[in-house]
């Protein structure tokens, strides 16, 4: 028998020889930041994963920190082992956070200060047509068994490589270079990484796309594991879609009130009259990454001491403008040693030359604080945390879930300035509730609800979900089109958002009830994310354990 805080120190040492992130996380220096995604690194990392599973079935757990390990661990094998069997992990290409974006969002976090930061540069610079040349092979070998992702999704990460061709992503990389012995080199890497990153572009398109499908829903069955893998639960996918379809009527009544707080007749008024208003719009560029810096440090200050203890170390937060242009706010974590900060980011849609600020208050409360930058900073200050958990068990369930329940607590929390900020929160509500039913509805081709108060279509396509998302919740067309796209990329990722909330409320909910009075709204949200991440079965059960009542048998124990 072997006790599972061993069987997780092999998995780390193990996943360290195959992934940077881990190699971080068990205290080395990678010599790339940039995975392997050959078709052997695949097979490397998942063939670990079953035999620490195996492992992980006989090891001794005895105290909670214990269980809760166990809980994670085997949840996110189990999950790993099912999407690469079903051929979804090596065939993976969407709009958002697939291995291709993630092999360019390392460039956004390599420093580039010193000689030495920039000679690091150069490398991943000259290394990045490895990396996609690598992807190439892994999606060809899908291909070859059958397994391809939707035309849809093929050609739309095409096009996203090609904008960042044009946009001269790389060149705009290195553009704060000042000269010196290393430019002739940065130049060349710019030129290899451009070049390599239009040739993946070319054979998504010429090789890849003809072998496509053109029916973007996956269906039940292969829905069923994304859903276990993205949650961490084993979820009934039919009482979700009511759900989805009963939080949209809930939420919309909160935005009419909202509406009227504002002064106007109606919802889609009072967003016309916001979006015009030449005061609440702020100029794309330094301007607005200092308004998101100013906001995030107030934000900070307001709730450090009070409201959460925010650990020293990770009260920096860097907010920048990305130079990719997919229209959306993103957080990237420090890293496992505190070196770099975390950070927040936004890519403004082309064409976008002032931004209307009241509606992103409420994303950033989510990709910042109290959401991830508060997750991750409790996360990874935790002592008792075994280091892959602390930064390598990614959940979406529940990190999507405290985010978007992060949401709502920051309306509990004062930390909207006035009722349009708050309207701009409900339309983020609405959005997130809206996801559950055209990520279920697009995938599982179920029904749409006669007299449903949002659509009069009777069954879902494309045109129906982008249409109901720029209605209910706001978006623009293009925000909509890239959202819809992205659920039919990442099946039942969607549901991570409002299922995670909704268990999140639930647990506080439960303690408060047994807790009484002397409940501690701190203290449950700090004990809560100091269990650090874990599926939401495993922390649904965690949590009832560790706020289970005063008289409960264990405590005699």
């Amino acid at each position: 028998m072997t006790d599972i805080t061993t069987v997780a120190d092999g998995y780390l040492s193990g996943l360290a020889t195959l992934d940077p992130e881990a190699a971080e996380a068990a205290g080395r220096t990678p010599q790339w930041r940039l995975a392997d995604l050959s078709p052997d690194g695949f097979d490397a990392r998942v063939e670990l994963a079953r035999v620490t599973a195996t492992a992980v079935t006989t090891a001794t757990v005895t105290v909670p920190a214990e269980r809760a390990l166990a809980g994670a661990l085997a949840d996110r094998l189990a999950s790993e082992v099912a999407l690469h069997d079903a051929g979804f992990t090596t065939r993976l290409l969407a709009p958002l956070a697939t291995p291709v974006h993630l092999a360019r969002q390392v460039f956004d976090n390599l420093p580039r200060t010193t000689v030495d930061d920039w000679a690091v540069v150069a490398d991943h610079l000259h290394r990045l047509p490895t990396t996609l040349d690598q992807y190439a092979a892994t999606l060809r070998r899908s291909a070859g068994r059958g397994q391809v992702a939707a035309r849809r999704q093929v050609l739309t990460v095409a096009d996203q490589c090609a904008a960042w061709v044009d946009t001269d992503f790389f060149g705009g990389l290195v553009a704060g270079h000042r000269g010196g012995p290393l430019a002739g080199r940065l130049a060349e890497g710019v030129r290899r990484a451009t070049a390599a990153t239009a040739g993946f572009a070319t054979f998504l398109r010429t090789d890849l796309a003809p072998a496509a499908t053109d029916t973007d829903g996956v269906g039940r069955d292969l829905y069923q594991v994304t859903a276990r893998a993205f949650l961490g639960a084993t979820v009934d996918l039919d009482e979700l879609y009511e759900y989805g379809w009963a939080e949209l009527s809930r939420t919309a009544a909160e935005l009419r009130a909202a509406a009227a707080a504002c002064g106007h007749p109606d919802v889609a008024a009072a967003r016309t009259a916001l979006d015009a208003d030449p005061d609440g719009r702020v100029p794309v560029g330094p301007a607005l990454e200092e308004w998101l810096t100013r906001r995030t440090a107030l934000t900070t200050d307001l709730l450090d001491g009070t409201h959460f203890d925010i650990p020293a170390a990770t009260r920096r937060v860097v907010c920048r403008i990305s130079p990719a242009t997919s229209g959306v706010m993103y957080y990237t974590p420090p890293d496992a040693r505190l070196t770099r900060p975390g950070g927040i980011w936004w890519s403004v849609p082309p064409g976008e030359s002032t931004v209307p600020v009241w509606r992103h208050v409420g994303t950033l409360c989510h990709e910042g604080l109290p959401g991830h930058h508060l997750q991750h900073a409790i996360t990874l200050t935790t002592a008792d945390l075994h280091p892959w958990q602390r930064t390598l068990c990614q959940v979406h369930g529940y990190a999507e879930g405290w985010a978007h329940y992060a949401e709502r607590l920051a309306d509990e929390l004062g930390l909207y300035a006035g009722p349009a900020e708050r309207l701009g929160m409900l339309d983020g509500q609405m959005w997130r509730a809206a996801r559950v039913v055209v990520d279920l509805g697009l995938h599982l081709d179920l029904p749409i609800p006669a007299g449903n108060g949002f659509t009069d279509a009777s069954r879902w396509s494309h045109p129906v979900a982008v249409d109901l998302l720029t209605r209910v919740a706001g978006l623009d067309a293009a925000t909509a089109r890239f959202e819809v796209d992205r659920y039919l990329g990442w099946p039942a990722q969607a549901l991570a958002f409002k299922v995670g909330a909704r268990l999140w409320q639930q647990a506080r909910q439960d303690a408060e009830r047994r807790a009484g009075a002397a409940f501690d709204r701190k203290r449950f949200h700090h004990t809560a994310l100091a269990l650090g991440p874990m599926g939401l079965d495993p922390l649904r059960d965690r949590l009832a354990e560790t706020f289970r009542p005063a008289a409960d048998p264990l405590d005699r124990k």
